[in-house]
């Protein structure tokens, strides 16, 4: 008579033993993009409500006064989002996508991490917003010269070895396609 092994359940990424995701496939470069996508989306909702919470509290009346410390503050907002939840291992657009933040050996990613991973994450934007601050561009060539950027940042992964993103290479992570197992 042969005994079979226990019925498994499905493990998250954040209780899976060390490392057991070390040898996942990391995700091709469209579903990342479409993951992105929808994380943006996603954040209207994240600034709707910030934005009504600052605008109470400091008695804004006009969207253009207290704009910098508005700013700051989806800034500091933003940074506690997405550090709490890459910290349990994926957003809830990277949930929908199957996607999941590790560190390079596939462990789950402490909240330092997740935080320097944040703050890297900002060379999406930066380096475009600080290239146009000194002209005097309208919206739409500010976002032909922003979306040419993205779209420049996201095919340099193409130059990385396992095609991670720069950022994620910087900070010591890893983006890789993860489904929960089935029963």
């Amino acid at each position: 008579m042969s005994v079979s092994p226990p019925p498994t359940t499905p493990q998250s990424a954040t209780n899976a033993p060390r490392g057991a995701l070390a040898g996942a496939p990391t995700p091709n470069l469209w579903r990342r993009m479409a993951c992105w996508l929808y994380e943006g989306m996603l954040m209207f909702g994240v600034v709707f409500i910030a934005g009504y919470l600052f605008g109470t509290l400091s008695q804004t009346r006009n969207a253009m006064d207290n704009r910098h410390a508005l700013q700051a503050f989806l800034f500091v907002v933003f940074g506690i989002y997405f550090t709490w939840f890459w910290a349990k291992g994926q957003t809830l657009a990277q949930k929908t996508w199957h996607i999941r933040v590790v560190g390079t050996a596939g462990q789950p990613i402490s909240q330092p991490r997740a935080l320097l991973r944040y703050v890297l994450s900002w060379l999406w934007f930066l380096p475009p917003l600080a290239a146009i601050a000194p002209f005097s561009l309208s919206g739409g060539e500010s976002a032909v010269i922003v979306l040419g950027w993205v779209a420049i940042w996201a095919l340099l992964s193409r130059f990385h070895p396992t095609r991670q993103f720069w950022h994620d290479a910087l900070a010591g992570t890893r983006l890789v396609h993860y489904e929960i197992p089935k029963k």
